[in-house]
């Protein structure tokens, strides 16, 4: 490639700005569908099912895909794979846009999904490998920043959207940027790749992975509509955790495989992904249940629904380096325990949540109280899952955690209707919406909790940083953990992939 790019320097800008349009999409479109399925629903007629698949559609392929992603770039090249998920985000966009019915709508999900598992962990990398070690870390703070910035507006752009217009207009507002991201990229942004990458692609772990998530999936949405004892439940359950073995054995005997399972190894590192299952399925449950319930229960709108996480945003933006400077100090135990346990009593105080609910009481005071205890969480947990592997392998790391954070999100949504109770047609009707978002609040909160029992338990005080001697040609680029990437998912410090992204590409 090319001699490494200043920050300063024209060219140097339009590739941040490539990257952070890119990876805004995926953030961006992650929030504002779940603020448009009580719409959606009704224009479409959809039930839980619909709903719940409406979500985990693209979910599901990005959580079982992103490793795969990471790693097409380090072999193919980074922008190439980068370009290529987002012209497929976009054309999926425009599928969901037109789409005529559900079952349309639930496939062009599932696209938009595998775009997303490519432009992402690309996003990143690319600027891992593309400037110079002096403006990488400015460059992932600029990068992580302004997707704050886009986390934050796209609650209030999309409510907009759907009540001013049509809940289509989420998914077309999305094709201009993707023309704008492809220009950009396109005559900007040079190419890069791991030389010593495999050309392999592990295509069966990719298919084992995602067809064992979307059966496990398939059959937790089909619960409260057919019951847990039906074979509608119990074959694809049983079938899917059968895939998920199947996927482990051959993740374990193949040379070349996406997840390579020695990194588990390490106790720190399979402790925070614990972790991270928990507290992410957690959030994942109170991101996708409480704008709906505005809307359905308390009467809201979509816009002001959407600013009810509002404050998960303003926290991380303004807080997650502070507590990266403090986890240095104490440890990571201490607020990757308390994290949790703080946000599961916000979480709590939201069953209050129902008809008349008060905004800045009864909805934004306990979602402050969750953004503090989040905002304590994820730097030290994305800290801890980087930094207790070797230097070589806080890529793969990083897409771990990130996929396992996606993974909890995608499971909670499939099976909260039928633990809280909520009928195959509830999310339309407010009288049975009511009883079963306090009964999903609990759960989310007892998730935390555990989470956060788990961390205090399990985790040592002080990780042992695992950093292999290197000399000055051999340093790991500089990684950013403090900053967070989005409140759908983990913070990224290293794009997928096995090697270190800047060093393999200088």
């Amino acid at each position: 490639m090319s001699a490494a790019l200043a920050l300063s320097e024209s060219r140097g800008r339009w590739v941040l700005a490539a990257t952070v349009l890119g990876s805004s999409l995926a953030l961006v479109d992650a929030t504002v569908v779940n603020i448009a399925l009580p719409t959606i629903g009704r224009d479409l007629h959809a039930g839980v099912t619909g709903l719940t698949w409406t979500v985990n559609a693209y979910t599901l392929t990005l959580a079982a895909l992103i490793l795969l992603g990471g790693s097409l770039g380090d072999s193919l090249g980074r922008r190439r794979v980068f370009i290529a998920g987002v012209a497929l985000f976009g054309l999926a966009s425009l599928g969901c846009a037109i789409a005529p019915g559900l079952a349309t709508l639930v496939v062009a999900r599932a696209v938009q999904g595998i775009g997303g598992a490519l432009l992402t962990p690309g996003s990143l990398a690319i600027i891992q490998a593309t400037f110079r070690p002096e403006d990488r870390a400015r460059a992932i703070g600029a990068w992580s920043g302004l997707g704050g910035v886009a986390a934050a507006v796209a609650p209030l752009l999309g409510g907009w959207l759907v009540s001013a217009w049509s809940w289509r207009l989420i998914f077309l507002i999305n094709l201009p940027l993707v023309v704008l991201v492809l220009v950009i990229a396109v005559r900007h942004v040079p190419e890069s790749r791991d030389a010593g990458a495999s050309r392999r692609v592990d295509h069966t772990g990719a298919v084992l992975a995602t067809a064992g998530l979307g059966l496990i999936s398939f059959g937790l949405s089909a619960w409260p509509r057919s019951g847990f004892g039906s074979a509608t439940v119990l074959v694809p359950l049983v079938a899917g955790v059968a895939v998920v073995g199947a996927f482990v054995a051959v993740e374990r005997t193949s040379r070349e495989p996406m997840l390579p399972l020695g990194i588990f190894a390490s106790r720190p590192f399979t402790v925070t992904n614990v972790v991270t299952l928990l507290v992410y399925a957690g959030l994942g449950g109170v991101f996708f249940w409480l704008v709906v319930t505005l809307q359905v229960v308390a009467g809201y709108g979509p816009v002001k629904a959407g600013l009810s996480l509002l404050p998960v945003t303003i926290f991380m933006l303004a807080f997650s380096a502070r507590a990266g400077v403090l986890a240095e100090r104490i440890g990571p135990r201490p607020l990757m325990a308390g994290g949790p346990l703080l946000g599961a009593a916000g979480v709590a105080v939201l069953t209050r949540v129902g008809p008349g609910a008060g905004f800045l009481v009864d909805v934004l005071a306990p979602v402050a109280v969750l953004a503090a205890g989040l905002t304590l969480t994820v730097t030290p947990l994305t800290t801890t899952a980087l930094s207790s592997v070797p230097a070589t392998r806080a890529g793969l790391a990083s897409a771990v955690n990130n996929a396992v954070a996606r993974t909890g999100g995608l499971l909670i949504v499939a099976v909260l209707p039928a633990l809280s109770g909520l009928g195959p047609h509830g999310f339309g009707d407010a009288a049975a919406l009511a009883p079963a978002f306090r009964n999903a609040m609990i759960i989310c909160a007892v998730l935390l909790a555990v989470g956060g029992t788990v961390a205090a338990v399990f985790l040592p005080r002080r990780v042992p940083v695992e950093r292999p001697p290197t000399g000055p040609e051999e340093a790991p680029a500089p990684v950013c953990p403090r900053r967070h990437c989005g409140v759908d998912a983990t913070p990224l410090g290293l794009a997928p992939g096995h090697e270190d992204s800047a060093t393999s590409s200088r």
